[in-house]
């Protein structure tokens, strides 16, 4: 049962991105509504970190749950970034950018691993940094508002643009670290 945990914390945050798409399209106050998205987030993010402390103490990793864990997390910044959006919250470009880094460095772990090659692009700190600053930017952004005289929002757009920053780094360091192995397969003339 407690073996299981870190998959059930991972699909949890899997179920919450619906969640966080319907409160934007339900007739709730939008106080209340930026409310629960900001503090739904906010879980989310933390069973990012939780799930896979677990499965590693629990000694209980899964290919699939090393599967799953990415994706869950790439689809709520995604399905946020979205509705952020649609409250003119976020600028398009950096939507862009953030959803963009994510599609291509998944597909180029894919490709790495097919090349036998993963660890050529395994994760580094830079691509951790990104990633806490998309979590703590995301929730103030979805929060909109004031909070204890600060303002949240502009922190939040402030973070968010750090964030779109260490997105682009992240995404070049991953690209030259695979660059080798990318020019060699791609090499029309090479015999296999």
């Amino acid at each position: 049962m407690i073996a299981k945990l870190p998959n059930w914390l991972t699909w949890a945050r899997v179920v919450a991105i619906p969640l966080l798409v319907i409160l934007y399209v339900l007739p709730i106050r939008s106080e209340l509504r930026d409310a629960i998205a900001s503090a739904l987030f906010m879980l989310a993010a933390a069973t990012d970190w939780l799930d896979g402390w677990l499965a590693r103490k629990l000694g209980v990793t899964t290919a699939f749950g090393a599967f799953l864990d990415p994706v869950a997390d790439k689809l709520i910044v995604a399905a946020a970034l979205v509705m952020l959006l649609t409250l003119g919250r976020v600028e398009a470009w950096v939507a862009f950018v953030i959803i963009g880094r994510e599609i291509t460095i998944s597909a180029l772990r894919e490709w790495m691993a097919e090349l036998g090659q993963r660890k050529s692009v395994a994760v580094h700190w830079v691509g951790k940094l990104k990633t806490v600053a998309q979590l703590v930017s995301i929730p103030m952004l979805l929060w909109g508002r004031p909070w204890l005289g600060i303002d949240v929002l502009r922190l939040g757009q402030w973070l968010v643009l750090v964030a779109a920053i260490l997105t682009i780094w992240s995404m070049f360091y991953y690209l030259n670290q695979a660059w080798p192995h990318l020019r060699v397969a791609m090499d029309p003339t090479r015999k296999d």
